[in-house]
C-alpha cells in the first residue's frame, strides 16, 4: 500500500543517497513511493523483472535466494533491487518484510537518472 511520497528527511538518512545535491534529493524524494510492509509481505520476488528501486525506511526485511534460503537482512539505511535494474535482468532474490517495515521505491528511469550515476562516481 502506497501512501504518500517518501520525504526528503528520510531519504538523507540512507548512506548511498548523501552524496546527491539537496536539489536533486527533493526531486527524488517527489519520485519516490513510500510503502508500508506487514511482516511477511514480499516486496519483490526471485525472477520478476526488475522495474523499481528500493531504499528501506524502517522495520527489517528478508532476502532469500530460491533452494538457499535466507540471505541477508536488510535494515533502515539499505538499499536492493539495483542489481537487476542495472543489468535488465530479473530479481537475484526476493525480499520480503520480517517486521512491520516500510520501504520508498522510484522507478526503473528515475533510478537512471537520479541514483544509477552514484553506483559510478
Amino acid at each position: 500500500m502506497v501512501d504518500r511520497p517518501a520525504a526528503v528527511d528520510e531519504l538523507a538518512q540512507v548512506p548511498v543517497l548523501t552524496s546527491l545535491a539537496e536539489d536533486t534529493l527533493a526531486r527524488l524524494a517527489e519520485r519516490m513511493e513510500r510503502r508500508e510492509l506487514t511482516p511477511g509481505e514480499a516486496v519483490l520476488r526471485e525472477g520478476e523483472e526488475a522495474d523499481r528501486f528500493y531504499v528501506v525506511l524502517s522495520g527489517l526485511l528478508a532476502v532469500r535466494k530460491e533452494g538457499a534460503g535466507e540471505q541477508s537482512v536488510l535494515m533502515p539505511g539499505e538499499y536492493f533491487g539495483e542489481i537487476a535494474l542495472i543489468e535488465d535482468g530479473p530479481r537475484t532474490a526476493t525480499v520480503s518484510a520480517l517486521t512491520e517495515a516500510a520501504v520508498a521505491s522510484c522507478d526503473g528511469p528515475t533510478f537512471e537518472e537520479l541514483v544509477a550515476p552514484l553506483f559510478w562516481a
